[in-house]
């Protein structure tokens, strides 16, 4: 059944970054003044009311919305910038990292799938064990072994990587609200 936690989405719906920061700022009760700083710690800057029209519930684009661009329903994140917000998570919940010579000031970038970057980051971030994450998906009725969770926090470029599912994404943000705020 592994091909069940991969790449699952529920009918015409696909989470947008924006989604994900509502759900994730909700589970880890992140007022908007720590947005503003986590988004600042990350490389980006923004006023609380640029966080505020961020995590403003937009509606679900169907194909044929996101074509029509007269109309502007708030500001959207795209995927360099949800992973900066990830980056700055993590130095926000665990602190600067100390510079090695010849190390860049930020971390670069990676090329996965939004989903897998949220698990991995947030998994840092919280300073949360491979036992943590599996736990996190059972508050939230999913149950992962332990050789799935390892394939979905693989480089995309492994051969055994799989992509994480809109449907496990939001089951882990689930989870991580079950754990988090009771």
């Amino acid at each position: 059944m592994i091909e069940n936690i991969f790449v699952t989405y529920e009918e015409g719906y696909e989470m947008i970054n924006n989604d994900i920061l509502i759900r994730l700022r909700y589970a880890l009760d992140i007022k908007d003044k720590d947005m503003v700083k986590i988004f600042e710690l990350g490389g980006i800057n923004l006023t609380i009311e640029d966080v505020q029209s961020i995590l403003t519930k937009q509606k679900n684009l169907s194909y044929e919305d996101e074509l029509d661009t007269t109309e502007d329903d708030g500001v959207h994140i795209n995927n360099k910038e949800f992973e900066q917000f990830l980056n700055g998570l993590i130095i926000y919940k665990r602190g600067k990292q100390e510079l090695k010579p010849g190390q860049p000031d930020s971390p670069p970038l990676t090329n996965d799938p939004v989903n897998n970057s949220l698990l991995k980051k947030v998994k840092i971030a919280l300073q949360l064990t491979s036992e943590d994450v599996i736990e996190i998906f059972e508050n939230a009725g999913i149950n992962v072994t332990k050789g799935e969770l390892s394939a979905l926090l693989r480089k995309k470029d492994h051969k055994n990587f799989k992509e994480c599912g809109d449907k496990y994404a939001r089951n882990f943000l689930k989870g991580l609200t079950v754990r988090y705020r009771g």
